[in-house]
């Protein structure tokens, strides 16, 4: 090409000009004013087909804030090639700057020609000639490697005085992150070109001469995101119905017009290979490198970043960048053209990223997927496989919408089924619905199957019918239920955990502290064997207060430390089930006069409670919490605010059976009387603290004593501080006489 050819090359006068505005164009002051308070050498508008990019420039070029004169030109395919490129730019420079001279030095351009002669003259001819904007619109065009590097240079050297805009379909590449380091472009993406829910609005009632209904423009913009080309689409497709039995057949078309504008301009124009992936990767919900390998080949990471870059209708997700989600229009056209391609396509796709998320253990996704593709026995097995765990750190609901993606009629025909519909109830604390489940659960017939680990359906459903019967109070049929279960039960499962909470909370409100605690203890050990973080922070907490309520100080605030460690180590701190340890911990506080701490202790019980339905926890409980608040009150010498405490105990009492140690708390809170402490018990020291008890009544030293028991020194030390402690003495003497004397020895 010679060097006049590269300069004079005819460019089409339309190129040189931006295109006629729509009739309905509705001007967008929140993005005229961005462009007009950029400062920045040069400015980047990157966003999808349609998004709005050229109406918006073509309205800025024409006001006042365009700074001066203002070139124009539209690239396409024609242009992506060095001296092609640069002959629109120069014809478009001299449209508004008929005196800019450029002379090449060579025959042809080169890359040499360009460094040496182009581009300073370029850059000499522009500068202190007053202000000048070159809009280039269509940028994603060129992709020759040299266009891009000559332009590349330009950009990266620009005179004072001038500015370039650029409009491309694509995520900007060179070399605007090298000026995006150094702060010097400004940008607008397709978030920020998407139309507001009014700006829609607006949209629609020009295109329909009149406002849209509340609901109609609300499900259009949610169909399209603010999407410019949809909603402009959809709005005269609404335009063409004079009457309500049309709209629906004209929204069909607009769909249909939305799919056909979405082919032409983003798919047809993609290689095989990228309609493929997007194809084969069109079930899932989000696109991320692992499912999307998963479905369309290891090339799968690579393609995605790909069309991330160019397809600006693939929208990150929130929740993590790297994976990304379809445009609700792009996802329909995708949908469309995949399940044209035969019946088995789309469940064998969905059947492929159902193993791969159940691989994962990714539950949720993985249902899903087994359910669209129509597999719905590995399903059950995949809910069967993972509900114990997931409900055992608190998550319920998440076994609740597992089971709400299979038909309901598939859960109520499976006995295992309905008695993890009733789990997933008991743990978000709606025990009525889970007696309905195993009331379903019932009537089916069972067989030797097992549901979580170590238990008989029919067994299983006891231990869920003693936890409902707990949480709604009913603890003497709690106790009977849990006896049953737990003869038929495993130890060391989170069934036998269950079953005995169940049984010693009953203990507990009856005053049968000894039974309460070794029933509770055995529920400890099954939960922590089984890894049930739910039913162990319940165990814990009930046992703190079992130790409170028995005078025994030192064990409850071992018992609530324990139950709030383990309730925050398992993310349950505001679960109904740590308010148990909350308030084993609010009324140690007490006892020790220590009252806005218990005052904190007790606010995070009640937050606790606030987030559960009224039913998630066992009346004896909330009475318990307010007759706490009653005795806090009264400590603090607020009487009226005791006396609103108290009257709230005895309401949730008034349903309480049996009243048992929940009563004579509640009338001593009405006195204003805190709980006396009883002696001490052997029950206050730990095994290993008897064994050194014992020995101190001997003639051996503390060393001595820790070679016999095999321990070391330091231990012994620790465990004779807590003897002191515990029996209120100073010295080895003192506790073997405090001992006998409370019948320890």
């Amino acid at each position: 090409m010679s060097r006049e050819g590269a300069v004079s090359r005819s460019v089409p006068d339309f190129k040189l000009r931006p295109p006629a505005q729509p009739p309905h164009l509705l001007t967008r002051p929140r993005l005229l004013r961005r462009l007009d308070a950029a400062t920045e050498p040069v400015v980047v508008v990157s966003a999808p087909a349609g998004a709005g990019k050229t109406v918006l420039l073509a309205e800025w070029s024409q006001g006042p804030a365009a700074r001066g004169q203002c070139a124009w030109l539209s690239l396409d395919g024609y242009d992506n090639a060095p001296g092609r490129l640069w002959a629109g730019i120069l014809r478009a420079l001299r449209h508004v700057r008929p005196r800019l001279t450029v002379r090449p030095g060579g025959d042809e351009w080169t890359l040499d020609a360009w460094l040496e002669e182009i581009l300073p003259g370029l850059v000499a001819g522009l500068g202190g000639a007053g202000p000048l904007t070159l809009i280039l619109d269509g940028l994603e065009s060129i992709t020759d490697p040299d266009a891009v590097r000559s332009l590349a240079d330009f950009l990266t050297r620009l005179p004072p005085g001038f500015r370039a805009v650029l409009s491309t379909r694509h995520v900007p590449g060179k070399p605007v992150p090298t000026l995006r380091a150094r702060g010097l472009v400004a940008e607008l993406d397709q978030h920020d070109l998407a139309f507001t829910p009014e700006e829609a609005r607006a949209v629609l009632t020009a295109l329909l001469g009149s406002a849209p209904a509340a609901d109609t423009s609300g499900a259009l913009y949610v169909a399209t995101e603010g999407w410019a080309a949809g909603l402009c689409i959809m709005g005269r497709a609404l335009a063409r119905s004079p009457h309500q039995t049309d709209t629906e057949r004209n929204v069909a078309h607009g769909r249909q017009a939305v799919a056909e504008y979405l082919a032409t301009e983003v798919l047809f124009r993609l290689t095989t290979e990228q309609r493929r992936f997007l194809l084969r990767t069109s079930v899932l919900d989000e696109l991320s490198t692992g499912p999307c390998q998963a479905l369309a080949g290891d090339r799968a990471g690579v393609l995605l970043r790909e069309l991330a870059r160019t397809v600006r209708l693939l929208v990150p997700v929130a929740a993590d960048p790297s994976a990304y989600r379809p445009h609700p229009a792009l996802a329909a056209l995708l949908s469309d053209v995949l399940g044209s391609e035969g019946p088995d396509t789309v469940p064998s796709l969905h059947r492929s990223a159902a193993q791969w998320y159940s691989r994962r253990g990714e539950t949720t996704a993985a249902v899903r997927h087994w359910v669209l593709g129509g597999d719905e026995p590995s399903a059950v097995s995949t809910i069967l496989g993972a509900w114990e765990k997931a409900i055992s750190a608190g998550g319920g609901a998440r076994v609740s919408r597992w089971l709400g993606l299979l038909p309901r009629r598939t859960v109520a025909a499976d006995a295992r089924l309905c008695v993890v519909a009733a789990m997933a109830a008991l743990s978000e604390g709606t025990p009525e619905t889970a007696r309905r489940w195993l009331d379903v659960a019932r009537l089916r017939q069972t067989g030797p199957e097992t549901v979580g680990e170590g238990s008989t359906v029919s067994d299983a459903a006891a231990v869920a019918r003693a936890v409902a019967c707990w949480l709604e109070g009913e603890v003497r049929t709690a106790d009977r239920l849990g006896a049953s279960a737990v003869a038929g039960t495993m130890p060391l499962t989170s069934w036998r955990a269950l079953a005995c909470t169940a049984r010693g909370a009953a203990a507990l409100w009856a005053s049968r502290y000894q039974e309460a605690e070794a029933l509770l203890g055995e529920a400890t050990r099954d939960a922590h064997a089984a890894g049930h973080s739910l039913a162990l922070v319940r165990a814990l907490g009930l046992r703190a207060l079992c130790a409170l309520l028995a005078g025994r100080h030192e064990l409850a605030r071992t018992l609530s430390d324990e139950a709030l460690e383990a309730a925050a180590a398992a993310g349950l701190s505001v679960h109904f089930v740590s308010v148990s340890g909350y308030l084993g911990r609010a009324g140690l506080l007490l006892e020790e006069g220590r009252t806005e701490e218990a005052a904190a202790a007790l606010a995070d019980a009640e937050a606790a409670l606030a987030g559960s339905p009224r039913t998630a926890h066992e009346p004896h409980i909330r009475a318990l919490c307010h007759a706490t608040r009653a005795r806090l009150e009264s400590a603090r010498h607020n009487a009226d605010a005791a006396r609103e405490a108290r009257e709230a105990a005895g309401r949730a009492a008034s349903g309480c059976e049996p009243p048992g140690a929940l009563r004579d708390l509640l009338d001593r809170a009405g006195e204003g009387a805190a709980v006396t402490p009883s002696a001490p018990g052997p029950q206050d020291l730990s095994l290993g603290e008897r064994r050194v008890l014992r020995a101190l009544c001997g003639p051996l030293t503390l060393r001595e004593i820790a070679a016999e028991l095999h321990v070391s020194h330091n231990t012994v030390k620790t465990q004779v501080r807590a003897i002191f402690r515990k029996l209120d003495a100073h010295d080895r003497s003192g506790a073997v006489a405090r001992a006998r004397a409370c019948g320890v020895l």
